[in-house]
């Protein structure tokens, strides 16, 4: 079990460790898969910082910062450099979600090095996850950004899209980012409508999913459908269109997004009903 945390604990048995090199997105896992396991915790410096994340099965975990020029710091073999998406489904999900972390929250170490208020170098707080200002004392902490999706529904029809984003013919549910000053569920509503011209009622929320890629929160929801034609947004939107349950275009199907189990949900859903 994963324990989040912001500094090693007292107790902390120092005498073997978990730790996550990362560079631009690349997660350095042990040949074969697998996060590395270190005889004793790394040490963060200049070429490598180091962030304690938290602790994994009584050992502590870091991400460490790869130097595009610098090799991992490991003695015991070489490493395998694995992109995150293709980590997914080698490495325990949970293992996964903190490869996702650490990825995260190296790029936010890199990034707020010095204040966004005064450009003076910044230091790591003792107790919150930020950085914080000697001079001026601003704080920061690690860039999140909430996203809603959406699978909207009409009788035994689902609506799904075939976004930009993807290179290939791919469809999906429709997702986009909040705005400020706007709710979850308002969300849902304006971006349906701006991606497709529908109106839609009864929002219901579905759950979340922590996304790094590179720094999302996914709040899934589904919808009914209440008014309109679809009308596409040809800047964000290829194609879109209601598929049943038994012609579904090529789509996300479990895995590793909110976005396939959306769509298992609502074909279990319409299999029940189908059953009664």
């Amino acid at each position: 079990m994963f324990t989040v945390l912001n500094q090693p604990p007292e107790d902390l048995d120092e005498s073997s460790a978990v730790w996550v090199p990362i560079r631009s997105g690349t997660v350095f896992t042990e040949p074969g898969g697998g996060l590395c396991a270190s005889p004793a915790a790394p040490v963060g410096n200049a070429s490598h910082p180091a962030a304690f994340l938290g602790v994994l099965d009584g050992k502590g975990v870091w991400a460490v910062d790869m130097d595009p020029a610098d090799e991992p710091p490991l003695d015991e073999g070489d490493l395998e450099p694995v992109p995150l998406r293709k980590l997914y489904g080698r490495i325990p999900d949970e293992h996964w979600q903190i490869a996702g972390r650490a990825a995260q929250i190296v790029e936010f170490e890199r990034t707020h090095r010095y204040c966004g208020r005064c450009a003076s170098p910044t230091s790591t707080n003792a107790s919150d996850r930020a950085k914080v200002c000697g001079e001026c004392g601003h704080m920061a902490f690690p860039r999140l950004s909430p996203a809603m999706i959406v699978l909207v529904e009409r009788g035994p029809e689902v609506l799904l899209a075939w976004g930009r984003q993807f290179p290939g013919r791919f469809y999906s549910a429709l997702a986009g980012f909040v705005e400020p000053g706007e709710s979850l569920e308002d969300a849902v509503v304006r971006e349906v409508y701006e991606e497709v011209q529908l109106t839609v009622s009864n929002v219901r929320y579905f759950g979340s999913q922590p996304w790094p890629f590179p720094h999302s929160l996914m709040c899934g929801f589904v919808c009914d459908w209440q008014d309109g034609e679809i009308e596409i947004d040809p800047e964000e939107i290829v194609e879109a269109g209601w598929y049943t349950a038994d012609n579904l275009p090529p789509c996300p199907r479990g895995g590793m997004s909110i976005a396939g189990w959306l769509i298992d949900d609502w074909l279990q859903r319409t299999a029940a009903v189908s059953s009664r």
